[in-house]
């Protein structure tokens, strides 16, 4: 039995909501056999359509970039690391630049990371395990600067957290 148009864009939905490390491909690889496709349903998509997908996307890349920087999740196989939750923030950030998104995750990935490295500095202070963090200072803090200019770091933060780092 053929499947209708609202399926296959569903399921294309789907692919794209629940895609691995990177959305943005399984967007464009949903656009085109969405439209383009010489064997999918080479449809007009509507706005809703497109922000459907859009959305889609952007749901997965919240979640993988929060993934790494929540604490209960280290040491589970679903844990990456703070190197690449940046890495990641990158990407959603080029990604919304690309799509001409509103980047909307800034003050929630910026609270959730300042909570991770509390609890990491906790955790390490306590010694209950050694640091999970797995990139340098300098990389960090690079990476802070660039973007979260708003929200510098305390003295007292930095002096705290630096011990975490390789």
């Amino acid at each position: 039995m053929e499947q209708s148009i609202a399926e296959l864009y569903e399921n294309e939905w789907y692919v794209v909501r629940h895609s691995g490390e990177i959305p943005e491909i399984a967007l464009h690889s949903a656009l085109y056999f969405l439209t383009r496709d010489k064997i999918g349903p080479q449809l007009e998509l509507t706005e809703v359509q497109l922000k459907g997908l859009q959305d889609a996307a952007l749901s997965r890349f919240r979640e993988i970039i929060l993934r790494d920087i929540l604490s209960e999740n280290i040491g589970t196989s679903a844990y990456r690391g703070l190197s690449r939750c940046m890495a990641n923030y990158q990407r959603y950030l080029k990604f919304c630049q690309r799509q001409s998104l509103e980047v909307g995750l800034r003050e929630q990935v910026h609270r959730q990371l300042i909570v991770f490295l509390e609890e990491e500095l906790r955790i390490v202070r306590g010694d209950y395990r050694s640091s999970s963090i797995d990139c340098s200072w300098n990389n960090f803090l690079e990476f802070y600067e660039q973007f979260f200019p708003n929200s510098p770091l305390s003295s007292a933060q930095i002096t705290d957290i630096s011990i975490l780092f390789l």
